[in-house]
């Protein structure tokens, strides 16, 4: 592999009530409240077709993982046989880039509401993909 260096600038941050990655749901669908994505102003364009009710697929940097975690017990289950991370849903990764799929609630300007979503208040966002339906609904 050749060494490469990759720039990322995040286009926005989370807003949420959830700040201890202890006490926080693993997964959107497990309980996790309600937050906000707040974008910044450059892109506002992109945000124009976003629509209530539209899922979406939203990659944040996981900046309170670690990087360092090449193999883990899946769900911090220490009775579980240890896993390589790229089996897993684990933060903590070479590159901890998080996957969340969410549903938007609202959207006023640069601030996004959405369901959903278990990432911790602060966490950067990189980029918002729609959730793609069955090919003849492309």
């Amino acid at each position: 592999m050749t060494d490469e260096t990759f720039r990322l600038r995040p286009v926005g941050r989370v807003v949420s009530p959830l700040t201890d990655p202890a006490t926080a749901p693993r997964q959107g669908d497990e309980g996790a409240p309600e937050a906000y994505l707040d974008f910044a102003p450059q892109v506002a364009t992109a945000l124009r077709d976003l629509r209530v009710g539209a899922e979406v697929l939203v990659l944040t940097w996981l900046d309170r993982a670690r990087r360092d975690v090449l193999a883990v017990h899946p769900r911090g289950d220490a009775s579980r046989p240890e896993t390589g991370v790229f089996s897993t849903r684990s933060p903590h990764r070479p590159n901890p880039i998080g996957l969340h799929r969410v549903r938007v609630l609202a959207v006023d300007g640069l601030r996004v509401r959405v369901a959903d979503l278990e990432a911790l208040d602060g966490t950067p966002v990189l980029d918002v993909k729609p959730v793609l339906g069955p090919p003849d609904e492309r």
